[in-house]
């Protein structure tokens, strides 16, 4: 099934919601010492490893990162060939001193923003949308 690419509808149906709990990035030389089942995602770097965890799975690895995130979901089935989209919000949220990290999954937007603008992000991104 194939996601929606109407830049106006995107922006007007993207039910942002905010998940629950605390998200940390770190990064790792051997993604092996770490289960897959605990992390968000991971991207390859040649530095290493990029994972996306839950900050107490982080905690119980002893891994570092120093920026804790708030997850924030748009409900929207988005089409990987969308335009616009991501532009749209970061820069609402920009407008709003508030910093995103993005990472598009296949059905999803998925913001990271840090834990202390969850609610000012989730408000930004709701009067956004109109709703």
């Amino acid at each position: 099934m194939a996601g929606e690419t109407n830049l106006s509808k995107l922006v007007r149906e993207m039910s942002p919601k905010l998940n629950e709990g605390s998200y940390v990035f770190s990064t790792v030389k051997n993604i092996n010492d770490i289960a897959r089942i605990d992390t968000i995602c991971e991207f390859k770097e040649n530095e290493g490893t990029t994972v996306v965890i839950e900050k107490h799975k982080a905690d119980a690895l002893k891994l570092d990162y120093n920026y804790v995130a708030a997850w924030i979901t748009l409900k929207i089935h988005s089409s990987l060939e969308a335009v616009g989209l991501t532009a749209t919000f970061s820069s609402e949220l920009a407008k709003n001193n508030i910093s995103c990290n993005v990472i598009a999954g296949y059905y999803h937007d998925h913001i990271f923003v840090n834990k202390n603008d969850a609610v000012k992000a989730i408000q930004v991104l709701t009067s956004l949308s109109g709703t």
